[in-house]
């Protein structure tokens, strides 16, 4: 069911995990007044050695898919540019400009748990929304780009099934030019329905992510604006936001993710990083021109699961299995024809109380990815297992890549599913 709709700037503080945004009636002008780290976030150290998740895991939680979900936040965007018929979900404050800066990788919980590195997000208004299904880049940036959920716009993981060829798509890499991004994502942008309605509109990321498979799917309808550095991403960013009488601008910084996945989240390279991010989002804020809100938000949050379960050293996952997809914190099984009781009940049986371990009818009844798209059923796995405890599901051989990294994510978990919105704004 639909929740209530949200009123107002929602506002960061010590709110229980799952909560959704608090509305809070509009505050404040100009920059957000600098308070002491910690003020608007209830801090407290990541211990390393607790699990991921604590007691007995019941049934997962669901993205919150039109009431505050990642998807909710596009249509809220427009909505306060006045484009006509955007639906304003998250009651987001009507503006001419607005800047989205999306930080990959910055989990609510991560934040909360390090307001010290923060000190300036720590001073917005905001709240957690969920990410979505899976909680992973390609599905949240898919997600920000359509203003739909995963099930829609099909980007439902990182490797995904291409229906009818029994090959995996990686939707990072997109190195399969048989694959169209725009037939393969083929939901319109919200990018494009705001330059429809005369709205300047770019994407200012890393020039090495132009025209590539991802991009492509994801960022059409924008104009497309490199930035290889932090001093760049500001000044690309504030050049846009002056265009035009009304101007929409997405800003995406990887680094904060990829520092997690080496290092791990919470360890001293990701505190370091996430002291960077918070610098980028100071600097944005600083350059509003009046009439401007920035919305600062991520795709995913991350944890350091110790425990593995290799696919490739166990031979009860393999057997009956033809691709393995998704990632290790959210496993998508496609089993061979009349295989399929058989590999659901070798999975279950293998990963107990750890993950859940459901057939994707199961999953798709219970709205994890929300309603899917036409053709979108063939993507997801046959199986589709989540991790729930201290575990990553990895494939030493075929995927070396994912088994050296230390943070991941995917999962349900609130760790991993809940984002930051976080508002200022400047009159």
């Amino acid at each position: 069911m639909r929740g209530r709709e949200l009123r107002g700037r929602p506002r960061l503080h010590g709110q229980r995990h799952g909560g959704r945004p608090v509305p809070a009636g509009e505050r404040g002008r100009g920059r957000p007044r600098r308070r002491d780290p910690g003020a608007g976030v209830r801090g407290g150290a990541v211990r390393r050695d607790r699990p991921v998740t604590a007691g007995t895991a019941g049934p997962p939680p669901v993205p919150r898919y039109g009431s505050g979900a990642l998807a909710d936040l596009p249509p809220s965007v427009l909505a306060s540019l006045g484009v006509p018929d955007a639906v304003n979900v998250l009651g987001l404050a009507p503006v001419p400009r607005v800047c989205v800066l999306v930080v990959d990788g910055l989990g609510w919980e991560q934040l909360r748990a390090h307001p010290a590195e923060a000190p300036f997000l720590a001073s917005m208004d905001g709240g957690p929304i969920t990410s979505g299904f899976p909680a992973t880049t390609v599905s949240s940036l898919g997600s920000l780009a359509t203003g739909a959920p995963p099930g829609a716009h099909g980007l439902l993981g990182v490797q995904v099934a291409i229906p009818g060829t029994g090959r995996l798509l990686n939707c990072l890499r997109w190195q399969d030019d048989s694959v169209d991004p725009t037939e393969f994502q083929p939901v319109p942008t919200v990018y494009g329905r705001a330059a429809a309605d005369g709205v300047a509109v770019s994407y200012v990321a890393l020039g090495q992510y132009r025209g590539t498979g991802l991009s492509r799917a994801t960022a059409r309808g924008a104009r497309y604006r490199a930035a290889n550095g932090l001093g760049q991403l500001v000044g690309r960013t504030e050049l846009a936001l002056r265009e035009g009488d009304r101007s929409f601008v997405t800003v995406y910084h990887a680094d904060l993710d990829a520092t997690g996945h080496r290092f791990g989240a919470g360890s001293a390279d990701w505190r370091h990083q996430l002291r960077f991010v918070d610098l980028l989002a100071e600097r944005i804020a600083d350059v509003l021109p009046p009439g401007s809100a920035l919305h600062v938000t991520a795709d995913h949050g991350m944890v350091d699961p110790v425990e593995r379960v290799d696919f490739d050293a166990v031979p009860e996952l393999r057997d009956g299995v033809a691709l393995l997809g998704g990632d290790a914190r959210a496993r998508y099984v496609y089993s061979e024809p009349g295989a399929h009781d058989d590999v659901l009940a070798a999975w279950t049986a293998l990963l107990g109380d750890r993950a859940w371990v459901v057939p994707r009818e199961r999953a798709i009844a219970d709205g994890w990815f929300g309603p899917l798209g036409p053709g979108m059923l063939d993507r997801v796995g046959d199986v589709i297992a989540v991790p729930h405890a201290d575990l990553a599901i990895v494939a030493s051989e075929r995927e070396p890549w994912l088994d050296r990294m230390v943070g991941m994510h995917g999962s349900l978990v609130a760790a991993e599913q809940l984002v930051p919105l976080l508002t200022t704004s400047r009159h």
